[in-house]
């Protein structure tokens, strides 16, 4: 049971369409914790943390978004594991 954790920055129109409410929505059914903000750049940035194949379905699930999101690109950055949330949270 390997565990993972993955930074990600998601780029396109990603603010304003439910973007983090609804990555927030996908980790509680994963089992995936961390948190989601968004960047006054425009991205959507999250740290991920959970067993590979749960972060890894987080992963392709962004490259979609939710319905009024149009992802253009999504960068990872593999982080070292550290189990240091309990949930998953929206910042602010």
């Amino acid at each position: 049971m390997s565990k993972q954790r993955i930074r990600i920055f998601v780029s396109g129109k990603v603010q304003g369409v439910f973007f983090r409410q609804a990555l927030k929505v996908m980790a509680k059914k994963n089992n995936v914790t961390g948190w989601v903000k968004n960047l006054p750049d425009g991205r959507v940035e999250a740290v991920l943390e959970g067993k590979i194949e749960d972060v890894s379905r987080l992963i392709e699930w962004s490259h979609g978004g939710p319905a009024n999101a149009r992802v253009e690109d999504v960068e990872i950055v593999n982080e070292k594991f550290s189990g240091e949330f309990t949930q998953f949270d929206v910042l602010y």
